[in-house]
């Protein structure tokens, strides 16, 4: 199975919309497999946005991320990388979908609730940033076997 990163950023923390995240990704089937909630430090936000250091946005986008706690996880599910990054819409919530999470609660780019990894190797490396290989589990969920074929 496939396991992605993804992150309820400060905004959807505030805003109280961390549970209707995992409601939406749980109710498409997907298993969580690892999750902390915590404060970003500018070390690890530097890391976790190296590839836009240098760009004008790249500031705003680390003092954003570490202004308040994130929730992080891992999800796991076949395909999930882009079903979640389905799930999540386009990242200007003005032109994401009703039905997405971004088009459903976001209002700008600059927060837009949810950060998800974009491929097999984005996820790889931002799940080793935020969790240790024990703190990500192995579990078979009881309905998997009505979701899969």
């Amino acid at each position: 199975m496939e396991r992605t990163f993804v992150m309820v950023k400060p905004d959807g923390v505030q805003r109280g919309i961390a549970g209707q995240v995992i409601l939406r990704l749980e109710a498409k089937g997907l298993k969580l497999v690892a999750a902390k909630l915590m404060t970003v430090d500018k070390v690890l936000a530097a890391k976790h946005y190296a590839e836009h250091a240098g760009k004008p946005f790249y500031e705003g986008l680390v003092g954003f991320i570490t202004s308040g706690p994130v929730l992080a996880m891992v999800w796991e599910g076949d395909g999930c990388i882009s079903v979640v990054r389905t799930l999540v819409g386009k990242t200007n919530p003005k032109e994401a979908g009703p039905g997405t999470i971004r088009g459903d609660f976001g209002m700008t780019t600059g927060k837009n609730i949810i950060h998800a990894s974009d491929s097999p190797a984005s996820a790889e490396r931002e799940i080793g940033l935020f969790f240790s290989k024990r703190e990500v589990l192995d579990y078979k969920r009881i309905d998997e076997v009505w979701l899969y074929e």
